[in-house]
C-alpha cells in the first residue's frame, strides 16, 4: 500500500520523532511525539500502537534512523520524511 494512502485514510499511527520543543512549534494533527532518543525505552508503547507506524521529523533524517531501528525490531513502519509532507497528505 502507498504511504500517501495510509496517511489519507488514517490506517496507521503518525509518530513524530522530533524534540518536544520542535513538536510544540507545529505538528501533524493527531500525531504522537516520541523523540528519537526515547524510542528504545518506549518500545512497549510503540508495539501497541495501530500499525503501520508513519514516522516523521523535520527533514527525514531522524525518522530514517527510527525506521531502521524499528524495522530491525519487527515493527511495520514507514519513513515519511518531513512532518510538513505528512501534514499535506493528511489534509
Amino acid at each position: 500500500m502507498k504511504l500517501e494512502t495510509i496517511i489519507k485514510e488514517k490506517q496507521g499511527t503518525i509518530v513524530d520523532v522530533r524534540s518536544p520543543e520542535e513538536f510544540r512549534g507545529g505538528h501533524v494533527a493527531g500525531s504522537i511525539n516520541i523523540p528519537l532518543m526515547e524510542i528504545p525505552k518506549r518500545m512497549d508503547e510503540l508495539k501497541n500502537m495501530k500499525s503501520p507506524l508513519v514516522l516523521c521529523c523535520a527533514s527525514g533524517g531522524r525518522s530514517g534512523q527510527a525506521h531502521g531501528y524499528l524495522a530491525q525490531q519487527g515493527i511495520e513502519c514507514f519513513n515519511a520524511g518531513s512532518w510538513l509532507d505528512v501534514n499535506y497528505y493528511q489534509s
